[in-house]
């Protein structure tokens, strides 16, 4: 019999630790190749992680709610497998990790009796190592650090954020006292641990806990409002040409290639190109420095069972057809609705679509997705009476129209682009070809 070691997996870039959330299953159960073991959760989704191959769970390294590095054993799988000798190379290969690790924690450890205060993770903000390195040598207490605006994705504090803090760090110093650096160590715990405010409900009321990931979208939000500077601009399309085009063609649709044709792929088509059209709403705001991202990468808002929010991204959007974007987007969206989400899945949005039509809105206000700049709420499509101009003269009909509600950061963003580039959303969706072929 072997042992094979199952290790959390990598989950995207920026995500170097998840927290373990339910173990599905126990020491003693059989598991079979690809069968989810536990659920876990980052900063960015909840994931299932899968056995890599059939055998028996034998050990649970950590329990619910610990915390394990990308790379760290999480489980032990003993298989029918006779390789002893891949065996003793694994246990061989462990012993030499944990000699390096005790070395590694020792020199960690004088690294930080050097410095003014320990740095970490704290509740609601990651700090990559590369930060968190930066800060040990400079002295930087962990006040500081959760005081310092990030730039990164969700808010994070990059390398060159906390670079310009040291530098204008050590110009401030020159006009405070000597005894300031001191201080917020000994009133930095006191102020973590104040405690908590009194809950205050009647006999009769429901007190609900927010959700782990409730929590992130929380504190994403109100980040948001303090960061962007929101402005709104509202524009109605007439969708009747892309209304009767869509009944026509999406029986056939589905027929052909097993998708349900909405209208969201429609919609999206249309964004990706007036993004095309307008380059500077494709773009994030780092500090004072703005970022034009070569790539349109639209994420799109979904919501889930639970009532939360996540937002995938179709990457390389102004690059696929129609097909591809109704596929892209149901995909998604499915896995989405089942928490099958990969990490990847949700990384690289340079604008966000969200549907509150799906709802019965006709508009919206949406906050904007950090560190992007725009965001367009899509309202619902009503059949209403309208003015129709020709060249005999105006007359009343009946038509499909929808509200587009574009909120933009008019920090970077101002009237004018935001106007135009939702403008020219409404234009492509009210140029629809009605004789399109797909």
């Amino acid at each position: 019999m072997a042992k094979f070691e199952l290790k959390l997996p990598k989950m995207g870039e920026s995500v170097a630790e998840a927290t373990i959330t339910a173990w599905l299953k126990e020491v003693g159960d059989s598991i079979e190749l690809d069968e989810a073991v536990l659920e876990i959760a980052t900063d960015k989704v909840d994931s299932e992680v899968p056995s890599e191959v059939d055998g028996v769970l034998v050990e649970k390294r950590f329990n619910v709610d610990d915390v394990v590095q990308v790379g760290q054993v999480i489980a032990v799988i003993e298989t029918d497998s006779e390789d002893g000798g891949s065996v003793a190379e694994t246990a061989h290969a462990e012993t030499e990790n944990q000699a390096a690790a005790v070395e590694q924690v020792e020199q960690t450890v004088t690294v930080a009796k050097e410095t003014v205060a320990t740095v970490s993770s704290s509740a609601g903000r990651f700090y990559s190592p590369l930060v968190k390195n930066i800060a040990k040598q400079e002295g930087i207490t962990q006040e500081e650090l959760d005081a310092i605006s990030g730039s990164g994705k969700d808010g994070r504090v990059t390398k060159n954020d906390i670079l310009n803090y040291i530098e204008n760090r050590g110009a401030a110093k020159k006009v405070e006292t000597p005894v300031e650096t001191p201080k917020p160590v000994g009133k930095a715990e006191p102020q973590q641990k104040t405690a908590p405010k009194p809950i205050v409900a009647s006999g009769g009321d429901e007190i609900i806990e927010l959700t782990r990931m409730g929590k992130l979208i929380a504190h994403h939000m109100v980040e948001s409002t303090q960061t962007s500077a929101h402005v709104q601009s509202f524009i109605e399309a007439d969708v009747t040409k892309i209304w009767n085009w869509r009944k026509k063609v999406k029986d056939g649709f589905m027929k052909r290639e097993g998708e349900n044709l909405t209208f969201t792929p429609i919609f999206m088509e249309a964004i990706a190109k007036a993004l095309r059209d307008f380059p500077m709403m494709n773009i994030s705001l780092q500090g004072d420095t703005i970022i034009k991202k070569k790539n349109i990468n639209l994420g799109m808002a979904a919501a889930l069972p639970d009532g939360n929010l996540i937002v995938p991204v179709i990457k390389n959007a102004d690059q696929l057809n129609l097909v591809g974007m109704t596929k892209q987007v149901n995909d998604l969206a499915n896995r989405a609705r089942l928490n099958q989400l990969k990490p990847d899945d949700i990384q690289g949005g340079t604008y966000t679509v969200t549907n509150v039509g799906t709802f019965g809105s006709i508009m919206g206000t949406p906050i904007i997705n950090q560190p992007q700049v725009g965001i367009l709420a899509l309202g619902a499509i009503r059949k209403v009476p309208a003015v129709i101009e020709t060249s005999e003269g105006d007359f009343i009909g009946i038509r499909y129209k929808m509200f587009l509600s574009h909120s933009y950061d008019h920090r970077v963003v101002n009237g004018a682009l935001g106007g135009q580039f939702v403008k020219a959303v409404k234009d492509y969706l009210e140029a629809w070809d009605s004789q399109r072929e797909i």
